[in-house]
């Protein structure tokens, strides 16, 4: 019984032994095969295909990731630019009131000093009148008290009055002509007001804005249109910072833009900007069109040319 059970544990261990010897050599097969494609390479490429796949490879990206539309085309930098206004200007009444009537429209070119709106005048122009016949009376009384401290002065002359009725006519005189005064600066303030009751363009240019309409109340500080400058116009540009020293104030550039296909316009370097822009790597510069014909618009686009040493 004791031999039956020994022979059994020792054909058991003999067959565990067996499967585990038969279990090593694919694990070992597995390994070599992923070794041997681990390390072999691949076969070279034609040359033809070789040759397509290195002239799809992108180009390498400047260092400083700038981007700049400005471009050297010899001695002549090419760049895109727009035209700016120098002078934008949001007109406002100078006193409060209700807009009579309107002269211009959005679009519409004005020049300088060109009325544009006009306020309710009708109680000013009463108030003006009242003033008037108030400065009028005051003078009137003014020169009578003039007449009666000329008098007065005469016999205090001849010692034919005492003093003290002496200055009593010129007390008179005194507060007639500061009365005359308070009248002409009362009369003077309403004239002022009716003059500004006309809203008149302070530079020549045209209409970008109409923000007010006939009955519309415009109160302090209400913005009734916004006209822009058109002559001179100013074109702004990037400039690579490569090119800092080779541009400066007083150069001529040439615009070209859509609209005039055909023709170039000059213009004169004013302004270099003094600060280089950390993301694009370029500083921005400031070009002079006297647009005396006005053909030039703000927010233009322009091909910009000019000479680089």
């Amino acid at each position: 019984m004791m031999r039956t059970l020994t022979r059994t544990l020792a054909v058991l261990m003999m067959t565990v032994a067996l499967f585990g010897c038969g279990g090593d050599e694919p694990a070992t097969a597995a390994n070599a095969t992923t070794t041997a494609a681990t390390t072999t390479e691949a076969p070279p490429l034609p040359a033809d295909v070789a040759g397509v796949t290195a002239s799809a490879t992108p180009a390498t990206t400047a260092a400083d990731g700038a981007t700049s539309t400005a471009t050297a085309e010899g001695n002549i930098l090419v760049a895109t630019g727009e035209f700016i206004s120098p002078v934008r200007s949001e007109l406002s009444p100078k006193v409060p009131g209700r807009v009579a009537r309107t002269y211009v429209q959005e679009g519409t070119r004005v020049s300088k000093g060109q009325p544009v709106l006009e306020l309710e005048s009708d109680y000013i122009r009463i108030n003006l009148q009242a003033a008037q016949a108030e400065m009028a009376r005051a003078k009137a009384a003014m020169d009578e008290a003039s007449r009666d401290l000329d008098r007065k002065r005469d016999l205090i002359a001849k010692d034919s009055i005492p003093k003290a009725t002496f200055d009593r006519s010129q007390a008179v005189f005194d507060q007639t002509s500061a009365a005359y005064q308070a009248a002409q600066a009362q009369a003077s303030l309403l004239r002022q007001q009716l003059a500004d009751s006309t809203l008149r363009s302070p530079v020549a240019g045209v209409v970008a804005e109409k923000r007010t309409d006939v009955g519309q109340r415009l109160g302090d500080g209400g913005i009734a249109f916004v006209v822009v400058q058109l002559s001179p116009l100013k074109l702004r540009f990037a400039v690579p910072e490569r090119y800092l020293g080779k541009i400066k104030v007083g150069d001529k550039v040439a615009a070209k833009v859509d609209p005039y296909p055909n023709e170039v316009f000059e213009g004169t370097v004013t302004t270099l900007g003094g600060v280089i822009d950390p993301r694009t790597r370029t500083m921005f510069a400031e070009a002079q069109f006297g647009n005396g014909d006005g053909r030039l618009r703000p927010g233009l686009f322009a091909r910009v040319e000019t000479k680089i040493d």
